[in-house]
C-alpha cells in the first residue's frame, strides 16, 4: 500500500511504541535489560511523501502509561511482581508522573525521503523541553525508527541499586512500529 499525502492518526491501536534499556555498572549481571510498552498514547502525521519537508508529526503519551513487557539477562527471570515493582519505581522516582503526566514530541523539520527520513523536535520529559532527533522509513503503509535518548539532558537520574553497583544506562532507545491510519473527515 502506497501513503498518500494526507492526515494521519497514530497510536497503541495501529502499532507500538516501546522503550528499550540497557544496564550498567559493576552489578549489571544482576539487573535486566527492560523493554517497556507505552499503552497510551496518541498522535497525528501529516505526511507527504513527495515532499518531506511538509511533513510533520506530534505525539501525546500518558506518562503512566508505561509497562515492562520484557527483562532479559540477569541472574534471575523477571517475575510478575518485579514487572510492577520496576513500573512503579518509574512512575514515581524517575518520570514522576504525578507532577508531569504527559511527555510529547512536536516535530520542528523533517528531511530525507520515505525510505529514510529524519525528524527533528521538541521533546518535553518531566516538565524540560528539549531538541531530539527521530531517524526511520515510510514502507508499505507503515512507519517504523527509532530515537536515542539520553535521560540526564532532560534532568532524569538513571536509576540505580545496589549502592550504585547496577545502573541503567544514560541512553534509552525508543522504537517505533505504527500503521499510519487516514484521519476522518
Amino acid at each position: 500500500m502506497d501513503v498518500s499525502a494526507g492526515g494521519y492518526g497514530l497510536g497503541p491501536e495501529s502499532g507500538q511504541l516501546l522503550v528499550h534499556t540497557t544496564r550498567t555498572g559493576l552489578g549489571a549481571k544482576a539487573g535486566h535489560d527492560l523493554t517497556i510498552e507505552v499503552t497510551r498514547w496518541h498522535g497525528e502525521a501529516a505526511v507527504d511523501p513527495a515532499d518531506p519537508a511538509g511533513s510533520s508529526v506530534s505525539v501525546e503519551v500518558d506518562a503512566d502509561s508505561l509497562v515492562v513487557r520484557q527483562g532479559t539477562g540477569g541472574v534471575k527471570p523477571l517475575k510478575e511482581s518485579d514487572r510492577r515493582e520496576i513500573g512503579k519505581i518509574l512512575g514515581e522516582k524517575v518520570l514522576h508522573t504525578r507532577r508531569h503526566p504527559t511527555i510529547t514530541f512536536r516535530s520542528t523539520r523533517v528531511e530525507g525521503s520515505a525510505e529514510e527520513f529524519r525528524v527533528e523536535g521538541e521533546l518535553t520529559l518531566v516538565g524540560v523541553t528539549r531538541p531530539a532527533e527521530v531517524r526511520g522509513s515510510l514502507a508499505e503503509g507503515r512507519v517504523r525508527g527509532s530515537a536515542v535518548i539520553v535521560q540526564s539532558r532532560w534532568g532524569i537520574r538513571p536509576y540505580s541499586a545496589l549502592f550504585g553497583a547496577l545502573k541503567l544506562s544514560d541512553e534509552v532507545e525508543v522504537r517505533f512500529d505504527v500503521g499510519l491510519v487516514p484521519k476522518e473527515l
